[in-house]
């Protein structure tokens, strides 16, 4: 039986050995939420890169260009990093290049693993059933906030950990504190994260709608999966 494992921040990467295994990679606050709502609503595919530099220059090749830092949208950029940006007509059929303060440094670094897959509430159960079908071990990556610990990513890797319990082994510290604090959560997620740090963080940017959107589950089927250096929806 594969087993799921969790880490907590990129920063605890080292201690990993992703040889073999699928990493999912996870930012709910929002980097991750946003490119599932993306490549579900047409946006053909995603390059996530880690600084903006890199990013902007994408635009010369006509991609749309995204970013954040400090979960503001970074000046001279087309988006940010709201999922409503991405539920737009003009995404469809477009590339886009993306950084973010933490999701992209999950991506990124998580790529000696066998298959590097992006999750989120939004396709938690489509992630699920991709995770079943390749019968692989399993790390989750939680992009966490500037290398620490958070609750919305755990969270997940919580809810992920429950969709798999039958057919997975949970038999890691990190997945049972993740998987017990979901169950503990998973009936008013937005009421226990209120006073988590990133949630209120958020909420001083006027972006509660962004976060309600971002916490509810099985909104889309699409699960990203890295080929190369870019983000495209599962076949």
């Amino acid at each position: 039986m594969p087993s799921i494992d969790v880490c907590f921040s990129p920063e605890l990467l080292p201690l990993y050995d992703l040889k073999g295994k699928i990493a999912v990679a996870v930012d709910v606050l929002r980097a991750t939420s946003s490119m599932v709502t993306a490549l579900a609503h047409g946006v053909t595919h995603i390059a996530p890169v880690s600084e903006l530099h890199e990013c902007l220059a994408y635009k010369e090749q006509n991609y749309l260009v995204a970013a954040e830092r400090d979960g503001v949208k970074a000046e001279g950029f087309d988006l940010g990093n709201s999922p409503f940006h991405y539920r737009e007509d003009g995404v469809k059929g477009r590339f886009l290049a993306i950084t973010t303060t933490n999701g992209t440094q999950a991506i990124n670094r998580s790529r000696t693993a066998d298959a590097v897959i992006v999750g989120a509430f939004l396709n938690v159960g489509a992630v699920a059933n991709y995770l079943k079908a390749a019968n692989k071990d399993v790390v989750v990556v939680c992009a966490g906030w500037k290398g620490l610990f958070n609750l919305e990513d755990t969270l997940f890797a919580g809810a992920l950990a429950e969709r798999l319990e039958d057919d997975f082994s949970l038999n890691h510290d990190a997945t049972l504190a993740a998987h017990s604090m979901y169950q503990s959560a998973k009936h008013d997620l937005l009421g226990y994260l209120s006073k988590s740090s990133h949630v209120q963080r958020l909420e001083r940017l006027h972006i509660l709608p962004d976060i309600e959107f971002c916490l509810q589950h099985d909104v889309y089927d699409v699960v990203p999966v890295l080929e190369g250096d870019f983000l495209v929806p599962a076949k």
